[in-house]
């Protein structure tokens, strides 16, 4: 079950972040990808029950940045999703790719830091470790889309089950 709902995650970032760039890698002269920092926020929705009272699945939002390290494909990223009991709070490193222009995919990991054990946010109950993947498009000048999903790893408390949430959203770039 796991690997289906990562594998669906990977597939859905990647079409996500096509369809919000609105074109395809198709010209070697054109320049991939972006090097965009930006902070924006949006919406989030963890699809996952840990089995307990308390840790049902939960709709939010985020707040999410990224800033990219200098000649390199890595970037350090940082994530807020909160719901109404509590939020989990993300640093995260990430590799990215460039897919098309102005238009990256990436795959990260990190740590989730739930402010309140027990309570429920978008990404479980409890800290764990944590891997997203997504996409993010620069769609105008100082604008930037982007969508991910989350897997926190043992997540819930009294529980061995996973969490997983998906978030959407605008930023700007800096």
């Amino acid at each position: 079950m796991k690997s289906v709902l990562f594998h669906s995650t990977v597939m859905l970032a990647t079409l996500s972040t096509l369809l919000f760039s609105g074109q395809f890698a198709h010209a070697q002269s054109v320049e991939k990808g972006t090097d965009a920092a930006y902070i924006g926020g949006g919406l989030s929705a963890g699809v996952t029950n840990g089995g307990q009272n308390g840790d049902a699945a939960n709709l939010g939002g985020n707040i999410q940045g990224r800033y990219q390290i200098e000649d390199t494909p890595v970037s350090v990223r940082g994530a807020i999703l909160f719901g109404e009991e509590t939020s989990a709070i993300m640093p995260m490193v990430s590799y990215d790719l460039p897919v098309a222009q102005n238009t990256n995919v990436y795959v990260g990991a990190g740590y989730s830091f739930v402010e309140a054990d027990g309570q429920p946010s978008p990404l479980g109950n409890r800290d764990s470790f944590m891997v997203t993947v997504g996409g993010e498009s620069q769609v105008a000048e100082n604008i930037v889309v982007y969508g991910d999903g989350k897997w926190g790893i043992n997540a819930y408390e009294n529980s061995s089950a996973d969490a997983l949430s998906f978030q959407a959203g605008v930023g700007y770039r800096f």
